[in-house]
């Protein structure tokens, strides 16, 4: 009966050639750990060992399905020690990703070898973890203290050519990775001694100090990396000694708070770019885009679109408005080329692949266009009618709305199942997220050729039904809305945005604000003044600033200001002034309002929007809401999201808070049902 183990071993002329399978990235689940487990003791009677897998990749990290579980023997530390100690000893041939306990495998073996471009890495730290098999007391010992810090610490993967001329490669091969292995054992070096049994030249206590220092900038509050930057200081310590230690806490740290919820973005993050809706949907090919607006936001597109190969053309409004869209392109793809992002050679194929043009005509033949102009809805309309005529029937339209409904942007258009909304997030090139919005209209093979594209730009698409502001946009009016509300209640803007850094984000939301323009919100706030319900508390104070001309960080005034050529927010006296007087005339009286009080409030007034947002069906489920927020608006992925951190802070808490906020500003925030019945 043929072996069921994703593992198999066949000794030929005296080499144990051992195969993992186990697609599809051959994690190192219990079914492998016993398969090498077998492998070791069978290669005992060979001569060399060799290690490789097949499909796309070696061996890529764990299975975190069994995270959750007890730890089943053997034990990855236990298979990694077998195999550095086995009398046979093995050669690991890799390529694709050598990642987390791949990388611990690898390092156990006596030699290393590696086609070109494999990528090496020990990322735990991007779950919450450390790694649990020796990965932190090895990596100081084979590539150096440095490069194992940013391996570990910040999740920094190499290329095999970078650890080859670190030493820590022992060839690189190309071609066949069996026939390369095969030329390395008939010119074998001597086996060097076992990478636990090395010692470390530790950094100064200046050096270490410095280090610690830029990881705890980096992390914002997320503890892993400085576990991470303690564990690898324990490879000072003989092997036996600080081996356990890093079992010890890695095992901890998979019950945390912190691991669970970078679990939950981990899965999320996968299962929302494939939603059930495309399940059974073949996408269409796209090789050719088109993108109406060279601004910001279409040179953002366009670069994100050049990078995954695409030829593209931008259309604006004249020659020369073309010609600035296009040096736009061109400065991102410079700033690309100078911070090594891409090579002279794609920065030339890029700019190869991009035209520009004044006249709709000339976007004839592309798969897909989207439309990145300023929210007008009669602009909007315009654009759509004259790429309607130059594309053809079956081409796919999206617009990039943020706010505007796109049934009233498409209305009338031929062949009404090729639209639908697109989403992006600024800067385009740069941001991950892509909320695609699907009409009533909307065919499944568009909607998967949308989802198809957005993966291809290497974005995180999320499935979005139709309302005011999509998922994203409508949870940050709510979230900017009460961070207004704590201002005339007796918050400053400072405080605010200190609680909520505190939290994890990058930065509070009036510097948030101030960075990318009061003057959006503002427009947005004046085109919703009609409809808006009388009995919704408003608060003015952001409109004055907007009056006055204090329009964010560009002006060098907004919330906060800005000294000549800075972007550090400064507290600013007037607008304090302003706030303050602001809550006299109104005869509010002020109150002060502690950090936590601050976060407690704008986290459940994020959680009750998200919950009525897929009440409503505007999203399929909390994990869309999580990841939008993530991927969009800087909510720190360590906390998993704000529908993940309610469910596990409670949702009897949220409640609690969430009632309060209602009570105190009635007729202002209506309840979701999972808020009112707890």
């Amino acid at each position: 009966m043929p072996s069921t183990s994703p593992v198999r071993t066949q000794i030929t002329n005296g080499i144990a050639w051992v195969t993992v399978n186990n697609p599809p990235v051959n994690a190192t689940s219990t079914a492998v750990r016993r398969g090498l487990e077998e492998a070791v003791a069978q290669a005992q009677g060979a001569r060399l060992a060799v290690l490789l897998c097949e499909g796309k990749t070696f061996i890529a990290g764990g299975d975190m399905s069994e995270f959750d579980r007890l730890p089943e023997p053997p034990h990855l530390p236990d298979v990694v020690n077998a195999i550095e100690d086995s009398r046979t000893p093995f050669i690991a041939a890799m390529h694709g990703k050598v990642l987390g306990g791949g990388f611990e495998i690898a390092m156990a073996c006596a030699w290393r070898i590696a086609l070109p471009g494999t990528r090496f890495g020990l990322p735990e730290v991007n779950v919450g973890l450390i790694p649990g098999a020796g990965g932190s007391q090895r990596a100081p010992r084979l590539l150096g203290m440095e490069t194992a810090i940013e391996m570990a610490c910040f999740g920094k993967t190499f290329p095999a050519e970078d650890l080859a001329a670190a030493g820590a490669i022992d060839a690189i091969v190309s071609g066949d990775l069996r026939q390369g292995a095969e030329a390395f054992i008939a010119d074998l070096p001597p086996r060097p001694e076992p990478v636990s049994r090395r010692t470390v030249k530790m950094p100064s206590a200046e050096a270490l100090s410095a280090a610690r220092a830029r990881i705890e900038k980096r992390a914002r509050g997320q503890q892993s990396p400085l576990h991470n930057f303690e564990a690898l200081q324990w490879a000072a310590l003989p092997f036996s000694e600080g081996q356990p230690r890093e079992r010890a806490l890695h095992l901890k740290l998979r019950g945390s708070d912190e691991s669970r919820a970078l679990r939950h973005a981990f899965f999320a993050e996968r299962a929302v770019t494939r939603p059930a809706a495309i399940a059974r949907t073949a996408p269409r090919e796209v090789k050719k885009v088109a993108i109406a607006g060279g601004g910001l936001m279409g040179a953002g597109i366009a670069t994100a679109c050049l990078g995954a190969g695409l030829e593209v053309t931008v259309i604006e409004r004249d020659e020369n408005a073309a010609r600035d869209a296009r040096e736009r392109v061109r400065q991102l793809l410079d700033s690309a080329l100078r911070r090594g992002r891409i090579t002279p050679a794609e920065h030339r194929d890029r700019l190869a692949a991009l035209h520009t043009s004044a006249d709709h005509a000339d976007a004839a033949g592309a798969d897909l266009a989207i439309e990145a102009v300023f929210e007008d809805l009669a602009a909007k309309r315009a654009v759509f009618a004259r790429l309607a005529e130059a594309l053809d029937e079956r081409a796919i339209l999206a617009t990039n709305t943020s706010y505007l409904n796109p049934e009233e942007i498409f209305a009338g258009l031929p062949n009404p199942g090729r639209c639908l909304g697109m989403h992006f997030f600024s800067p385009a090139q740069i941001m991950k997220l892509v909320e695609v919005v699907r009409l009533p209209a909307t065919g499944a093979e568009v909607l998967s050729t949308a989802f198809a594209l957005a993966r291809r730009l290497g974005k995180v698409p999320v499935l979005s039904g139709i309302c005011e502001g999509f998922i994203g946009n409508r949870m940050l009016a709510a979230y900017r809305r009460e961070a207004e509300y704590l201002l005339a209640d007796g918050a400053l803007p400072h405080q605010i945005d200190a609680a909520m850094r505190g939290f994890g984000y990058a930065m509070g939301p009036f510097e948030m604000q101030d960075m990318a323009g009061l003057q959006i919100a503002w427009a947005n706030r004046k085109r919703q003044a009609a409809t808006r319900d009388p009995g919704e508390r408003y608060e003015e104070i952001s409109d004055m600033l907007c009056e006055m001309g204090r329009l964010g960080q560009r002006s060098g005034r907004g919330w906060y200001r800005y000294e000549e050529g800075s972007r550090t927010p400064l507290r600013d006296p007037q607008v304090e002034a302003l706030i303050e007087e602001y809550s006299t005339r109104r005869a509010i009286e002020r109150r002060e309002f502690s950090a936590d009080d601050i976060r407690a409030r704008l986290l459940a007034v994020l959680a009750n929007e998200g919950a009525r947002i897929v009440e409503e069906g505007i999203a399929a489920g909390f994990d869309e809401v999580d990841m939008v927020q993530i991927h969009g608006y800087g909510f720190p992925r360590w906390r998993g999201g704000p529908m993940h951190h309610a469910q596990a802070l409670g949702w009897e808490e949220i409640s609690r808070t969430m009632r309060q906020v209602a009570d105190e500003s009635p007729g202002s925030w209506p309840l979701a049902e999972i808020v009112s019945s707890n």
